[in-house]
């Protein structure tokens, strides 16, 4: 996964809210129940690692998140605040608009619904695509 090593050096500097420690459940639960997951936490890595924002930055912006008055009880919704706040700090930054990462959930969506089962789903095969 990119942005493991980060983890790993003995000099770096630990994330606020890694994935293992900071998400709720039981401890024989897998850590991502879908690749997603999984993806969204490495994209953080990524850009963490690439200083497009500190992880004191990226804990506040999750923490509002995860803190909303409508965030379920039990955490089963963590990847999606996971997902939430890494959006709004694209946004904040001024990286990806809001209305730019719609427009790309929904190509992705349509590219998804286009893609024969099995295949890979690329962007290519949005039909919306000029």
């Amino acid at each position: 996964m990119p942005g493991r090593a980060i983890l790993s050096r003995p000099d770096a500097e630990v994330p606020a809210c890694g994935a293992a420690e900071a998400r709720p459940g039981r401890p024989d639960e897998p850590v991502f129940s879908e690749p997603w997951q999984a993806q969204a936490f490495a994209m953080t890595l990524a850009l963490q690692e690439r200083g497009v924002f500190s992880w004191s930055e990226w804990a506040s912006a999750l923490s509002k998140q995860v803190h909303r008055p409508d965030a379920a009880a039990d955490g089963s919704d963590y990847y999606e605040h996971w997902l939430a706040a890494l959006e709004a700090l694209l946004a904040e930054k001024r990286i990806a608009a809001p209305q730019l990462i719609d427009e790309m959930t929904a190509a992705w969506r349509r590219a998804a619904h286009a893609t024969p089962h099995g295949q890979p789903i690329l962007l290519e095969n949005d039909p919306e695509r000029a």
